[in-house]
């Protein structure tokens, strides 16, 4: 077992998240399920607790602990992708599975949880060697919401 894992609090929807995860990342999938053994404040007797789940090999308990927290962009899943149809496919999974583009590369999805969809070429901007390239592929990264990886290898180039 492992000893430390992340969890997440949903109001309801964790079991749902976990499986729309298990579905579109790769090294995902949904594991124990948890039943509520009594009522309590969030949850009624007989419905479900708690989910465990790996996202991208990362164990997560998914928490349907009711309304009284909200998700917000203090946490994210930082995805780094290997190119354009990577990042494509991430992002318009989450964002066109309920989810709402916001910029730089970030996204949420229809339970409130924030992803960075990162193509590694934007990572490796912050090691170039010439400062002025990286001011150009970041001045460019600010001004998208996904990210466009040509623009930023364009960028770099100086194009």
């Amino acid at each position: 077992m492992t000893r430390a894992r992340i969890c997440l609090w949903y109001d309801s929807g964790a079991l749902d998240a976990a499986r729309f995860y298990a579905a579109t990342f790769p090294d995902s999938a949904v594991g124990q399920c948890v039943y509520a053994p009594g009522d309590n404040p969030s949850t009624p007797a007989g419905a479900l607790l708690t989910v465990d789940f790996t996202v991208l090999g990362l164990p997560v308990l998914g928490l349907n602990g009711g309304p009284h927290f909200a998700p917000n962009e203090a946490f994210s899943f930082s995805v780094i992708t290997e190119d354009q149809a990577e990042t494509d496919r991430y992002w318009n999974a989450i964002v066109g599975n309920g989810g709402q583009e916001s910029q730089c590369g970030w996204c949420k999805d229809r339970w409130g949880i924030s992803w960075q969809i990162t193509p590694r070429v934007l990572t490796e901007m912050y090691d170039h060697p010439d400062p002025a390239a990286r001011k150009r592929a970041f001045d460019a990264m600010m001004g998208m919401g996904k990210i466009d990886v040509a623009t930023i290898e364009a960028a770099l180039a100086g194009e």
